[in-house]
């Protein structure tokens, strides 16, 4: 079995979307011993190495973007390849590979947007996950951005990326603002 279908197979066929957002070690743990060699080994390659198939792509961005999220919860290295995952999503929608993957899919391609503390990423954002037509992505796609617009980045990194917290920014961790 290849990585990429290890992951797709992992991510769609033996987790349910209740779990794809879960967090704690019963999420964590399996996703940290089944995946992080494999990120390691593959976190230094560049978008292009990951852009063979629709598929290929889609394994990649849950790799770097969904994974680390786990793998290393409330340490910096959760968004380290951020950046990998991003370059990787705007490759394969210029390439118009997200329209040969499921809506299920799909979303996960235009996460890493959602991720970004970029503005133009983040409407970029929402104009993906509207057209998609999920609400409750949608909603969470207008929650973000407009976090990006009233603190330029999320709050809640601040700690673990070692950032001080603006006293604005304390409110909205306060409040929940956790992405």
């Amino acid at each position: 079995m290849s990585w990429t279908d290890d992951i797709l197979g992992y991510w769609f066929d033996e987790l349910s979307p209740d779990d794809w957002f879960g967090s704690g070690d019963r999420m964590d743990e399996p996703i940290r011993e089944r995946f992080q060699e494999l990120w390691e080994e593959q976190k230094t390659k560049v978008a292009e190495d990951f852009l063979g198939s629709p598929e290929q792509a889609l394994a990649a961005i849950i790799l770097f973007d969904q994974f680390p999220r786990n793998m290393f919860r409330d340490t910096a290295e959760a968004f380290a390849t951020d950046h990998l995952a991003l370059q990787i999503a705007k490759e394969a929608i210029d390439r118009e590979m997200d329209h040969k993957l499921t809506d299920e899919q799909r979303m996960f391609v235009y996460m890493p947007f959602m991720h970004s503390e970029d503005l133009d990423d983040q409407t970029r954002s929402l104009g993906l996950f509207t057209a998609l037509g999920i609400e409750n992505n949608i909603k969470f796609a207008k929650a973000h951005r407009d976090i990006i617009v009233k603190y330029g980045r999320f709050p809640h990194r601040n700690e673990v990326l070692g950032r001080e917290t603006r006293p604005e920014e304390q409110a909205a961790i306060e409040q929940g603002s956790d992405w």
